[in-house]
């Protein structure tokens, strides 16, 4: 039997890492990342990576993976997850998965939803599209044939804007409904999982989220991003297209100005929460709390001494 896993989601700014650690240190764990951002080398503040001293107390797996011009893939996630799953099983301790990424907690207990292959012609017209009339469009377009796809997707994620118009153009049914062949329902996990959701109320979430924006500027977000811009790594990259890092290069290069882009970063962190929670609003296998100091912590431990 695969060992068992604790999985804690919930939007950003929730209180996950936090849980994480308490969880970790109450059963002798070690914490796997499942943040699609966290994976990149030099973008700590603004991806709220553990701290050094929190890694001192915890080991954390899946950090600092890849370089922010290299691309990371959910298939290469669930290799490099499964890998560090079976090496901290192989310790006698628990591992204790936390992370924001949907897709990537998805393709871990799940597995992927491979789809038809990419069409390099469709692909091309697609991205083109994309050049001429603007990434906007296109997503606009995913919202009218596929809402709940959209819903999911970040309207900057050219990548799986791009896919999920493929996968609609090459089958002629949205990917949604793919995934919902897919789902937790039907399909068997690859690991025993106890999933923990925090989902702060929404009005509070959205203050902690504006506290968090502004503690990430106090903690150097602005020297972070500066110094990625000095190692040549700017946009379009996939990775200096996340939230906090999107905003503060338009800053850097004159497109707004300081005021409009702290206000950027705090309005796009509130609207991927609301994406992330819808991610997992149809699993009914997720149990929520409204925060980290509502879980029990002891209800965690028997759980994983079951196994």
């Amino acid at each position: 039997m695969p060992p068992r896993l604790i999985v804690i989601v919930g939007p950003t700014g929730a209180g996950k890492t936090r849980l994480a650690l308490q969880v970790a240190e109450r059963v002798g764990g070690e914490v796997v990342s499942a943040d699609s951002q966290q994976v990149y080398v030099g973008m700590d503040i603004g991806t709220g990576k553990a701290s050094a001293a929190e890694r001192a107390r915890v080991p954390h797996h899946l950090l600092d993976v890849v370089r922010p011009d290299e691309e990371m893939t959910a298939v290469r996630f669930v290799e490099l997850a499964d890998a560090a799953i079976a090496a901290i099983a192989g310790r006698g301790r628990a591992a204790i998965v936390c992370g924001g990424t949907g897709l990537y907690v998805r393709a871990l207990l799940l597995g992927l939803f491979i789809g038809p292959p990419a069409s390099p012609e469709t692909r091309a017209e697609l991205t083109g599209r994309a050049e001429r009339e603007g990434l906007a469009a296109l997503h606009a377009e995913l919202v009218r044939v596929d809402p709940t796809c959209a819903a999911k997707i970040d309207p900057h994620d050219a990548k799986r804007i791009i896919r999920a118009l493929e996968v609609f153009v090459l089958t002629g049914e949205p990917m949604s409904a793919h995934q919902a062949r897919h789902d937790h329902k039907a399909a068997v996990r690859r690991y025993p999982a106890r999933l923990v959701g925090l989902q702060p109320e929404r009005e509070a979430l959205y203050r902690g989220i504006d506290a968090r924006v502004d503690a990430m500027l106090e903690a150097g977000l602005e020297a972070e991003v500066a110094a990625l811009r000095a190692a040549g790594y700017l946009p379009p990259l996939r990775s200096q297209q996340a939230i906090g890092y999107a905003e503060l290069h338009d800053l850097a290069d004159a497109r707004v100005d300081r005021t409009r882009a702290i206000e950027l970063i705090k309005r796009n962190s509130r609207h991927y929460a609301r994406r992330q929670v819808s991610w997992y609003k149809p699993d009914d296998t997720v149990e929520w709390h409204p925060s980290a100091d509502a879980v029990d912590l002891a209800d965690m431990e028997r759980y994983l001494a079951e196994s």
